[in-house]
C-alpha cells in the first residue's frame, strides 16, 4: 500500500486472509487485471474503512456483503466517506455473487466503463457515485 501507515497495512493483511467464499470467488476474476484489463487490490483503506476490492484508475470500491450487512445504518456512513473521498461504491450480496457471478462482473464492468452513472439501489445491488459525480 501507499503512504506507509504501518497500523492500517498491518489490518489490512489481516483482513485479507480472512475473506469469505464470495469474496474469493469475486477476486479470482479481479486480480491480475482479468476483468477488461482493470487492476484491482483488496482491503484498500479509504478514511477509517477498509475497501473489500479497489480500482484506483476508475475510483471504484467494490463490496460484498453478507446478510449482517442488512439495512445496517453503520454502511451508510461508511459509503458516504468513502463517497466523499471520490470513490464510487458498488455493493453487492454474498450470495449473489456465488448465485450470478456473470451478471454480477457484467455490472461492475458497467461501472468501469462509465455506464453506471446515477445512484442506484435495488434489492440486488447498489451504486453510489462518487459526490464528484451525484446528482444533488
Amino acid at each position: 500500500m501507499r503512504g506507509g501507515n504501518a497500523r492500517r497495512t498491518t489490518r489490512a493483511r489481516q483482513l485479507r486472509h480472512v475473506e469469505n467464499e464470495a469474496e474469493e470467488v469475486l477476486w479470482h476474476e479481479l486480480r491480475g487485471r482479468r476483468l477488461n484489463g482493470h487492476k484491482f487490490i483488496r482491503q484498500l483503506p479509504i478514511g477509517p474503512y477498509f475497501a473489500d476490492f479497489a480500482c484506483r484508475e476508475t475510483s471504484l470500491v467494490v463490496e460484498v456483503d453478507g446478510s449482517q450487512h442488512a439495512e445496517q445504518e453503520h454502511d451508510g456512513f461508511r459509503d458516504e466517506t468513502m463517497n466523499r473521498n471520490g470513490w464510487s461504491v458498488l455493493r453487492f450480496w454474498h450470495a449473489d455473487v456465488l448465485r450470478s457471478r456473470k451478471k454480477v462482473l457484467e455490472t461492475i464492468v458497467a461501472a468501469l466503463d462509465g455506464r453506471l452513472d446515477r445512484r442506484m439501489v435495488s434489492v440486488e445491488m447498489k451504486f453510489l457515485p462518487a459526490f464528484r459525480n451525484a446528482e444533488q
